[in-house]
């Protein structure tokens, strides 16, 4: 059983009978959140304005600690995108959903490859490497925060092949170590020799340097460099969130961020500490 701020809760479940005496049915009653991030971000489109950088930022956060609990479960969520991010737009709390392709990843033990929707596969799953480990997620969730900052698709694909064709345009001609990193059975290095593209000239002009920078850490060819999600958070990045002046647009406080589960803490017990601010152990005689 999942227990998170930032993963949808399953609250009940019961059964019930259909017509027919064969016919069971089961129910489930999950938390209700009114929207979508997918949905957030085309309301501002439809206005001609884009996710304010502080709201970005905000869903970046809750989402990177959504996957770092169901990581530290050994859990590999497999198909994050802005369809599967619930986002109250009160109080902006959010909730990632759909577990249907979640699986508990097992060391050695082979998965499918062809998993995860196409804009937010990671470049290992492309290469055809099915002993691949949680950092897929990370992956996705750079093209999830590069989404909310552009208005569409980093990388709109529009096959799996044509997927790592827009990969290589932004990122450049995967090296030969970097093609072994992603898949240590692959022996096909025959790639046209693209340059990569520099990071500013992908997004817009007035992005925030640092914003640029956060993202460009999460969506490397080499899973094992991409930073683990709470160590994401450490990101200067996201120091705007552990200003205790900050607020919501509407000018509410932000929602809790730094109530950490015990999960979290085990699993990163010196990250966690710096990632809560001296004014909140205050205030909560920690």
């Amino acid at each position: 059983m999942l227990h998170h701020p930032n993963c949808v809760e399953m609250r009940q479940s019961f059964y019930t009978n259909g017509d027919k005496p064969e016919e069971v049915y089961l129910n489930v009653v999950m938390d209700y959140i009114p929207d979508t991030a997918y949905r957030v971000m085309k309301q501002y489109l439809k206005m001609k304005q884009m996710v304010p950088n502080l709201l970005v930022k905000l869903y970046s956060y809750q989402l990177l600690r959504s996957i770092a609990y169901i990581h530290a479960k050994g859990i590999c969520h497999r198909d994050i995108k802005p369809q599967n991010i619930l986002v109250d737009t009160g109080s902006h709390i959010l909730k990632l959903c759909d577990f249907g392709s979640a699986k508990q990843l097992v060391r050695g033990e082979p998965n499918v490859s062809y998993i995860c929707s196409r804009y937010y596969r990671a470049p290992e799953l492309i290469f055809g490497n099915s002993n691949y480990g949680t950092y897929i997620d990370v992956w996705s969730v750079g093209c999830v925060i590069a989404e909310l900052m552009l208005g569409q698709p980093i990388f709109p694909g529009e096959s799996g092949v044509d997927q790592l064709v827009e990969i290589i345009k932004i990122l450049g001609t995967p090296s030969r170590e970097e093609i072994l990193a992603m898949n240590p059975e692959y022996t096909e290095y025959r790639f046209p020799q693209i340059k990569p593209l520099p990071w500013e000239k992908v997004f817009r002009h007035r992005t925030p340097r640092e914003a640029i920078d956060f993202v460009s850490r999460l969506l490397g060819y080499d899973p094992s460099k991409r930073p683990r999600p709470l160590e994401a958070l450490l990101d200067p990045y996201f120091d705007e969130l552990r200003d205790q002046n900050t607020r919501l647009p509407n000018g509410q406080p932000l929602p809790n961020l730094f109530g950490f589960t015990e999960e979290e803490m085990t699993d990163e017990p010196e990250v966690c500490p710096q990632l809560i601010p001296d004014w909140y152990r205050q205030q909560n005689n920690m």
